[in-house]
């Protein structure tokens, strides 16, 4: 009787519990972007194009293993949030950085960097900067000791 009592329990907590963690990416693959400011596949799909009320524009963007954009900047900044795999992060003239799911990077304004997947893992990443500051200054590719090193 205690046993059909706690199966029952079970069952019953099981069909009335949400579910908290679902399988599978948040946001479709999106768009497969070319190969014009990065190296390897990546895809994007905006989000939230800014507006009149809301001037920020955010994108989630998926990279490959061994994907990486170009050395670029932002006028106004922007911000990362790491929401699957292993990437790199690097400014000019700092050490290249390690990021995870979970982790939050802020690329500051007017700062050169560059971010993308490792070798071995992929990223994706939820980006958002402000349009009123201007759009993306793209400099010059990362060179294959840069993404190395």
């Amino acid at each position: 009787m205690k046993k059909a009592l706690y199966i029952s329990i079970l069952l019953l907590a099981s069909l009335t519990t949400p579910v908290l963690a679902q399988e599978g990416p948040i946001f479709p693959k999106g768009k497969k972007s070319p190969n014009v400011h990065h190296v390897g596949n990546v895809w994007l799909t905006e989000l939230n194009a800014p507006d009149s009320v809301f001037a920020y524009g955010t994108s989630v963007a998926i990279f490959d293993p061994g994907a990486r954009l170009d050395w670029h900047s932002h006028p106004g900044g922007q911000i990362l949030i790491i929401t699957e795999g292993i990437g790199y992060y690097q400014e000019k003239g700092k050490p290249k950085q390690i990021v995870k799911r979970g982790e939050v990077v802020k690329c500051q304004p007017g700062v050169e960097h560059w971010h993308g997947a490792t070798p071995e893992s992929g990223v994706t990443y939820i980006a958002t900067s402000p349009s009123q500051k201007g759009k993306t200054i793209w400099l010059h590719k990362v060179t294959d000791e840069e993404y190395k090193k």
